[in-house]
């Protein structure tokens, strides 16, 4: 699910409003589950971040050209616990799975260091990726929020989910940036089809 930061995150964007500061953490959903307002909205998981840590990026893009921007940036994702204690069983996702990823602008020079980057309090955005049976054709949706406590869902047409379809590890999330699940996967069995593809090619492909 790391799409925010790299092809769906600007997407994304044109589906909220400004950019982004965080959804006030006294509103929104306060349950592990997919909350939706009357005109299916989805609410945002106020409390996600007392759920489970998967993995930060950084500058990460999935273009060979990459993006141009003036400032680094992080990625954080976090997923419900039940659907993380049901991925160690299974090697794959619930029903009600909700994945989040957290964007954070980066920082260098503050206090004593003076190298690297660090993580700052100044969010861009977030995103939220939903497994809803019942509700989504797919089985899957994305959200983008900004600085709103709900978001619409993101058309399936934005190229998140043809994306994700075509190369993310297990059910349509990209769990090959996910170093604690990966290594899970693969001894479940769980890998897509298109990522082992993938990951033949990339083998093949000639050593820089």
């Amino acid at each position: 699910m790391r799409i925010l930061t790299l092809v769906c995150f600007f997407l994304l964007q044109q589906y909220g409003t400004a950019p982004a500061t965080a959804p006030a953490s006294d509103k929104g959903s306060v349950t592990q589950t997919p909350s939706y307002t009357a005109d299916g909205r989805l609410m945002f998981p106020a409390k996600y971040r007392e759920w489970i840590y998967l993995s930060s990026g950084v500058d990460m893009s999935y273009s060979p050209n990459g993006m141009a921007m003036d400032h680094s940036m992080f990625d954080n994702v976090f997923v419900n616990p039940d659907a993380y204690r049901a991925f160690q069983e299974t090697g794959t996702w619930p029903d009600k799975t909700m994945l989040v990823l957290e964007v954070r602008t980066a920082g260098t020079n503050a206090s004593i260091n003076k190298s690297g980057h660090f993580q700052t309090t100044e969010t861009m955005g977030h995103e939220v990726h939903v497994k809803d049976e019942a509700r989504f054709p797919g089985k899957w949706a994305f959200f983008g929020f900004d600085d709103s406590d709900t978001a619409k869902m993101v058309p399936t047409t934005a190229a998140c989910y043809s994306c994700h379809s075509q190369h993310a590890a297990v059910d349509t999330t990209f769990v090959q940036f996910y170093p604690t699940l990966i290594d899970l996967a693969k001894k479940k069995g769980t890998l897509s089809a298109n990522y082992l593809k993938d990951e033949a090619e990339a083998a093949k492909a000639p050593k820089k």
